[in-house]
């Protein structure tokens, strides 16, 4: 029994270890030939990298070198454990001179370097002159979909305010190392993303100034009011220049969003981006409505008469119509339809002398005596 259980054991941990190591970059695709490699090249990470990494959820990389006549590719894939952390990951990666792409819904491209999103999945393409090769790379994208987990992507940058956006700016945070790159404040993790929290940083032109804006997004309205006192008792949030921080920072919360600008000099100058954040929840209604207009007194009086004498002439009608059938019936055909007095009783009750004779109300006596 044991050696049984042992066997089993090996054969499901055996089983297991294609799926989870089983690539996802092809060995080629569109006229292209590939030199595939598990995982990516200490040269091609930093350390701030790796961190951030670790933070969105890495699971595994592969990388893989692309040739096709004089044009080569170089593609590292990221596995992330979640859309959210591949969306953090792209978000990281992606430099402020790569604009838009077509490749996808979250893709940028410049002339030696291209980021596509995909479910989990991060594609990182380094090449020469690559808006050329758009093509290929979709086909590339369109080759690796199919392995891409779905789900949905944070919304955190949604409340985002316009006004003065620096474009690709923007950074997707999941944890306190990477946070510290882009917001510095402390190393630890002072904006609770132990408790649920996620972030988005971005930059600002605002009055020929560069502001810094962390949103962050809490789990309730308590966390974020919580949060908000803590930065406001360690940090001195609020209240100008400390000896603890190198510049004033400036917090507001807003339902269950924190907005902090940082590089303001006051209150005014960071509230031109702080009056911009809202956070609320839209309902909205897409069925068919009607008005009901109750019609004028007069008119439901008409009305009234009128229903009232069309009923009246049915029934006047109705009654002149089955009384002229029985008629008739009775003339042509006498005792035989209506009136069938040797089929019928008559109940008597006996409230008189005279004894009741059915006949007498069909006058069929009358007629025999004559």
């Amino acid at each position: 029994m044991r050696r049984f259980a042992f066997l089993l054991t090996t054969v499901l941990f055996l089983a297991a270890i294609p799926a989870s190591g089983q690539g996802i970059l092809p060995g080629s695709f569109a006229g292209w030939t590939g030199d595939l490699k598990p995982g990516v090249p200490d040269s091609a990470t930093t350390s701030q990298q790796v961190a951030a990494q670790q933070e969105y959820g890495f699971i595994s990389a592969e990388q893989g070198s692309f040739s096709r006549g004089y044009d080569s590719l170089q593609v590292t894939l990221y596995r992330m454990k979640d859309p959210s952390g591949a969306y953090g990951l792209y978000s990281y990666l992606r430099l402020p001179d790569m604009p838009r792409a077509d490749m996808s819904d979250h893709s940028s491209i410049s002339r030696e370097r291209a980021l596509v999103l995909n479910g989990n999945l991060v594609l990182d393409i380094r090449g020469t002159d690559l808006p050329r090769l758009s093509r290929d790379v979709n086909a590339l994208v369109a080759v690796t979909a199919p392995k891409a987990e779905q789900g949905p992507l944070p919304t955190v940058s949604e409340h985002l305010p316009l006004k003065g956006f620096i474009e690709r700016s923007d950074k997707y945070i999941l944890g306190p190392l990477t946070l510290n790159q882009f917001f510095p404040v402390s190393n630890n993790d002072w904006l609770g993303f132990g408790t649920g929290a996620e972030a988005e940083v971005a930059r600002y032109h605002v009055d020929g100034r560069e502001l810094n804006l962390l949103l962050a997004d809490f789990p309730t309205p308590q966390t974020a009011q919580k949060k908000l006192m803590e930065l406001q008792r360690d940090y001195h949030v609020n209240s100008g220049p400390s000896g603890d921080t190198a510049s004033p920072i400036f917090a507001r919360r807003s339902i269950t969003l924190l907005a902090i600008v940082s590089g303001a000099r006051t209150q005014q100058e960071a509230n031109k981006l702080l009056d911009q954040i809202q956070s609320g929840t839209e309902v909205t209604w897409n069925e068919p409505t009607f008005q009901f207009k109750e019609p004028a007194i007069s008119t439901m009086i008409v009305g009234a008469i009128m229903g009232t004498g069309v009923i009246c002439c049915f029934a006047l009608i109705s009654g002149i119509a089955f009384g002229g059938f029985r008629l008739v019936v009775k003339r042509f055909l006498p005792d035989r339809v209506f009136d069938r007095s040797s089929q019928m009783q008559v109940l008597q009750l006996g409230l008189a002398s005279k004894p009741i004779n059915s006949e007498d109300f069909y006058g069929i006596g009358k007629n025999k005596s004559e």
